[in-house]
């Protein structure tokens, strides 16, 4: 979610910026590996790689990356026992590798090449090869063909690292009727990374004004399907609390198979409007995971983790799908470990004299 911010930010402006991306991850990671932070040197950062353990030090690293204007790879160690190093014990947990490159030159036209293709829907994936004094890109659309390690590393016959980011356009969300509980799902629901779309057949509510990082789209349900082609990767909120409209946009979108649809409204209002219909499992109603929320902002953050949730299971079922399920192994999510503590595979990287073959381990030091 956060590499959209990253390279809309890149955009925006030139301000002098550095990249800094996860090579690799040993134990506990806050972010898999692939996940990029950009550091720009007035100290303002877009995304995020830690839960602010990291940020201050690579804060003061980026001045003399940019100055340098080449690659430096860093490495942490965050267990309890070795994070002494920091002055204090920061006690995060986990080991962690990240490259770091001036946003210049072939990067930055790669990094807006990327934007431009997910802008208009398609998938690309970001290759990059370097040793202690060189860094290639290449940017490759989707299905165009690669060998390249999504999310890991790799270590080529001649010592070069090898690594690519799969960077997706942000799933389309559209909610449906844009009531005052709409809104506060839109408020919650823009900061995790989904397109918003706001649909409406009432033009005073779904306006710019109010949904200021949303597309807004007017006119009936019919209207509002034809206008967006609404595929097999958009989620839809219904929640206008109108019986009729709400049923009709219902009766059009079932039959899409749509990756989620949400339904607001009490059971007895459900039964009502599924009266006619069979709720096929991509069907949640009522809508949002069950946690007692009370409430229009409680309500958005049961919709919002619910959301989280099923965006979370159709990736990992398309990455299998498509055979590079390494993306969402446990060793780079760093979020699952054996009950006896043993990792379950360990995977390394590094520059130059750091060049490690797939496979080995990775130790991971905090240089100074």
């Amino acid at each position: 979610m956060d590499m959209y911010k990253v390279l809309a930010a890149v955009s925006s402006d030139n301000h002098p910026s550095v990249l800094a991306t996860i090579v690799c991850v040993e134990g506990h990671s806050y972010r898999k590996a692939g996940v990029a932070m950009l550091i720009k040197l007035s100290g303002e950062h877009i995304g995020t790689i830690s839960p602010g353990c990291l940020e201050h030090d690579l804060l003061e690293r980026t001045a003399d990356v940019w100055a340098s204007g080449r690659h430096e790879v860093i490495e942490y160690n965050m267990n309890p026992e070795e994070d002494a190093i920091w002055g204090e014990t920061v006690g995060c947990g986990g080991k962690m590798m990240l490259l770091l490159e001036p946003v210049v030159g072939l990067l930055r036209s790669t990094l807006l090449d990327a934007l431009k293709n997910i802008k208009s829907g398609v998938s690309v994936k970001l290759e990059r090869r370097w040793n202690e004094t060189i860094m290639d890109y290449v940017l490759r659309v989707e299905g165009s063909g690669s060998d390249a390690a999504e999310g890991h590393p790799e270590t080529e016959a001649d010592g070069s690292n090898r690594m690519a980011i799969r960077i997706s356009p942000r799933p389309r969300l559209v909610l449906f009727g844009v009531g005052n509980d709409a809104y506060a799902i839109y408020s919650l629901v823009k900061h995790i990374g989904f397109h918003i779309v706001a649909a409406d057949w009432r033009p005073s509510l779904c306006t710019q004004e109010r949904f200021p990082e949303a597309e807004c789209v007017i006119g009936s349900p019919e209207e509002i399907m034809k206008q967006l082609q609404l595929c097999g990767d958009d989620y839809l909120i219904i929640c206008s609390h109108n019986l009729q409209q709400d049923k009709e946009m219902i009766r059009l979108a079932l039959p899409l198979q749509l990756v989620y649809i949400g339904v607001m409204g009490s059971k007895k209002r459900i039964r009502w409007l599924f009266e006619t219909f069979l709720i096929p499992s991509n069907v949640r109603a009522p809508i949002g995971l069950s946690i007692g929320a009370d409430g229009p902002y409680e309500i958005a953050v049961s919709i919002a983790a619910e959301l989280i949730a099923i965006r979370a299971e159709h990736k990992s079922r398309s990455r299998r799908e498509a055979g590079s399920d390494a993306y969402f192994s446990p060793l780079l999510s760093g979020r699952t470990e054996q009950e006896d503590g043993e990792k379950k595979a360990i995977v390394g990287a590094g520059n130059g004299t750091y060049a490690r073959k797939h496979g080995d381990s990775c130790p991971i030091i905090k240089s100074s």
